[in-house]
Parts: C-alpha cells; structure tokens; sequence
C-alpha cells in the first residue's frame, strides 16, 4: 500500500523550478483560459492555444525567427568568409602562412 501512495505522490509532484500553473490552462499566443470541455490545438506536441487561428498566428512567428536566424547566420559566415580571404591576401603579401593566423 505504500508503494502505490509514493507513485500517487510522485505524480503530483509540481516540476522544480516551475509555477501552479498546469501546462493546458491557457493559450500559449493570447493567454485565454483554455476549458476541458472544449477543443485544445497542440502545436509542437506540448503548446496548447485556444484555436487554430492563434497556433497559425504561433507558426508563422517561429517560421519568421528561423528566417531571420538563419538570415543572420548567413551573413556571419559571410563576414568571417570575407575576414579570412582579406587576411589570407595580407598573409601571402607579407609571406605568412594563412594556418598561423
């Protein structure tokens, strides 16, 4: 008997470092409290909205960040690949080799 009041224990045991509040309470883009009795559209398999219009609203913001991101990342490499062949250009002129640098 013990054993099954430890599982019960368990299982209600709040995640540490989180907050009372349950996972499907409210929508994750507007904050509307989210009811048992009505449909709840998962996005991600664990964000829950209250229609499909906010989980839309939800996958174009992430569609735009990964966009922008890698916008980013591409211009980075860019840059680094520019820095490199301008200092492989001042190397060769100065008769270093490119590995030192």
């Amino acid at each position: 008997m013990a054993r099954s009041v430890a599982c019960a224990f368990f299982f209600d045991a709040e995640p540490v470092g989180e907050t009372g509040r349950h996972a499907l309470d409210a929508c994750a883009l507007c904050s509307k409290p989210l009811r048992r009795d009505s449909d709840i559209f998962m996005y991600r398999g664990d964000t829950p909205f209250c229609s499909e219009e906010c989980r839309y609203e939800q996958m174009h913001l992430d569609a735009a960040c990964a966009r922008q991101a890698a916008s980013a990342r591409r211009k980075q490499q860019q840059q680094r690949g520019r820095h490199e062949a301008a200092a492989a250009s001042v190397s060769r002129k100065a008769g270093v080799s490119v590995a030192s640098c």
